[in-house]
């Protein structure tokens, strides 16, 4: 009988390891090799910043590499991290020499480590899940500064409180117990299935991000299949949402919207938006949790027309227990989308009515093949502008606000044009190379086509190009920049072909005349709305290795007018205004909520009473601010929390984007009647 339990345990570890895949060897190949030495090269001698690859260096891309293979600390031992210490000073050389053995002997560690623990996730569900859901445990949400691990029985514990979360958030969202064990299951086996596909180039693609991302967050690989998804969208013939997607940690983000696209128009999709499943009309929704980013875009990509269906936790949920599932219809970015577009928005005051135009920008734009193909009425943000300009002071308005929020960029020459519209002849931006030398761009042409009141209204998403015209409009003192700050994109990439993929590389920075750069601070407003968008989630701080800002010599330049003597003035009259006004009194009261509840979600309790009451609590204080915004308004009051503020669809004549536009038209009609009150006086 012993011989037969022990020829039956033998049998028995025999058929598993039968059935359990070996993990082969994942090994670099001779293109990869050359291609690491190629790309050490372009650091050396191509990149903006001063890169030395050496000792420190390397200390800081390894530091990177882990915290992209395991940046949550939920897989590798501290013994698995001590037995590669010696790539804390050998990364260079593994990228100068195209040794890439080491490299990806750390990765074949990880992923070792990592289909163990699925497969252990998995035999626990084979055990049973308790659904109880009654421990005072409670799980940590943020563990990059965490210590490694020294045994395996603490990642066991980690782990297990990671699946009870797991299944406690689906229990919550209405999951019986059989779904919830199905849920888990295909999504384990799914990220078991698609770890064992890992291919070389994937690791290689992990490495070089270490190795580009350690220097900054702009420069990168891009082998031959995402340089072909990169060159598609440069040429914005991509099917798709129009969402720019990005990794946080096994979440995807959504990073910003492309004006004018499919899920810009919809209105359901907002930046810092976690996208957790996706799914094809008609078809059930796959868990993309844990999924690699360029697998997840594969699957939201798809042909025009059809419809694409995404599971959303919104930015400003308390708890990933509140997804919500939305559809977006696949469609190509047209020129036509991304038009500049002008209104008249009236004033009453006691004097009377007042007229000020708006002019929204969405991108800097330009096409480029009639323009190149020397037609004479090719469209382009200046010429579009123009004509709302001319178009607006026809029709007698008093000052004209540009709303450049959420513009990401686009044309650098067209910012430099649009700015000449409102300047007579001068520089608009410096460009400095990685030698030093420092370009000058500006307008040459003589004359303006507006020269009244003006006003920049930006946020935290308008980036680049928009950073570049309202940092000019302020150093000129042609007008008042309204909003946030804005996002801090002040570099400039190129992208240049390696002998297997491409590599698109910092090369030059943005400074505004006055000599102080965009990069990483943005253009700081004069007037400061309150913002939803958490600067530490979306804009090139929250990035990490975003080049500092600094800045050169100031240029000699004429001013046009003194804003600065008035600020103090038009900041009183705002806040006034926004006090008394609920969309604004919301914005900050909201703001300052948000956090509050982020500083506090660290972590999660495991006791479903409980983190129903936390939650619950959470939405009571969100609710009451909207609802407080609601009966203002005279609107009817919301029942329960539906975790984003409510728009025109259910009745609000003004919901918060359009408060923000008036505001900023209040603000320019304050300093027209502040700069020029003999030429108002004698007006009215």
């Amino acid at each position: 009988m012993s011989l037969f339990v022990t020829l039956g345990r033998s049998v028995a570890l025999a058929l598993l390891l039968a059935t359990t895949p070996v993990l082969a060897a994942i090994e670099p190949n001779d293109a990869q090799r050359q291609v690491s030495v190629e790309v050490a090269e372009s650091l050396r001698y191509g990149h903006y910043a001063d890169v030395s690859l050496d000792d420190g260096w390397s200390q800081r891309a390894f530091s990177r590499y882990l915290d992209i293979l395991d940046g949550q600390r939920a897989y590798l031992l501290d013994r698995d991290v001590a037995a590669f210490s010696d790539l804390a000073t050998g990364m260079d050389e593994a990228l100068l020499d195209g040794e890439l053995a080491r490299p990806f002997a750390l990765y074949q560690r990880y992923q070792e480590r990592t289909e163990s623990r699925l497969e252990w996730l998995l035999a626990r569900l084979d055990e049973g899940l308790d659904f109880s859901f009654d421990s005072n445990q409670r799980l940590e949400l943020q563990r990059e500064d965490a210590p490694w691990a020294g045994q395996q029985a603490t990642l066991d514990a980690l782990w297990m409180k990671r699946l009870k979360n797991a299944a406690l958030t689906l229990a919550i969202n209405d999951q019986d117990a059989a779904q919830v064990e199905n849920t888990l299951r295909q999504r384990y086996e799914g990220q078991l299935s698609r770890l064992r596909q890992t291919n070389q180039e994937d690791v290689f693609g992990l490495f070089m991000a270490a190795v580009t991302g350690s220097i900054d967050p702009h420069s990168e690989y891009l082998s031959p299949r995402q340089g072909e998804s990169f060159d598609i969208q440069m040429r914005l013939s991509l099917e798709g949402i129009g969402a720019l997607l990005q990794a946080d940690g096994e979440y995807v983000k959504v990073s910003s919207l492309v004006p004018g696209g499919p899920a810009e128009r919809a209105g359901d999709l907002q930046p810092a938006d976690r996208i957790i499943g996706v799914g094809q009309e008609g078809e059930a929704i796959i868990n993309v949790v844990g999924m690699r980013l360029d697998d997840v875009v594969d699957m939201i990509r798809g042909p025009k027309g059809s419809v694409v269906r995404l599971e959303v936790v919104p930015a400003q949920a308390v708890d990933m227990t509140r997804s919500r599932v939305i559809e977006i219809t696949r469609d190509t970015v047209e020129l036509e989308d991304q038009a500049a577009q002008g209104e008249v928005i009236e004033i009453e005051r006691d004097d009377g009515t007042h007229r000020l135009g708006v002019i929204t920008i969405p991108a800097f734009y330009v096409d480029f093949d009639a323009w190149q193909a020397g037609e004479e009425d090719y469209r382009s943000t200046t010429r579009d502008v123009a004509k709302e300009v001319e178009r607006l002071q026809a029709e007698g308005i008093e000052g004209i606000v540009l709303d450049l929020r959420n513009n990401g960029g686009g044309a650098l020459q067209e910012a430099n044009t649009l700015i000449g519209l409102f300047i007579d002849r001068g520089p608009t931006v410096q460009v400095r190379d990685a030698r030093g030398r420092i370009s000058l761009y500006g307008d040459t042409e003589s004359g303006t086509l507006y020269d009244g009141p003006l006003a920049v209204l930006v946020n935290r998403l308008s980036a680049s190009a928009s950073e570049i015209f309202a940092g000019a409009i302020q150093d000129y003192g042609r007008g008042l920049v309204i909003g946030t700050d804005t996002f801090g994109k002040g570099t400039v990439q190129t992208l240049n072909e390696l002998s297997h993929g491409e590599i698109k590389l910092t090369r030059a920075k943005f400074y505004r005349i006055s000599g102080e750069s965009t990069q990483h601070r943005g253009v700081e407003p004069d007037i400061r709305f309150p913002s939803l968008i958490d600067p530490e989630m979306i804009g090139e701080s929250s990035l990490d290795n975003a080049l500092p800002w600094d800045t050169v010599r100031k240029v000699q330049y004429r001013t046009y007018g003194e804003p600065r003597q008035y600020l103090a003035t038009l900041r009183s009259r705002h806040q006034e205004r926004a006090e008394q006004q609920p969309n604004f009194h919301y914005l900050e009261q909201q703001s300052a909520l948000s956090r509050k509840l982020r500083e506090q979600h660290t972590s999660v309790s495991l006791n479903r009473e409980q983190r129903q009451r936390e939650v619950q609590a959470q939405e009571a204080e969100q609710l009451a601010l909207e609802n407080e915004r609601r009966r203002a308004l005279g609107l009817a009051p919301l029942e329960e929390w539906e975790d984003e503020p409510r728009s025109a669809e259910d009745g609000d004549q003004e919901p918060i984007d359009r408060a923000q536009i008036r505001e900023a038209a209040q603000i320019l009609l304050d300093y027209r009647q502040l700069e020029t009150p003999l030429h108002y006086a004698e007006r009215n």
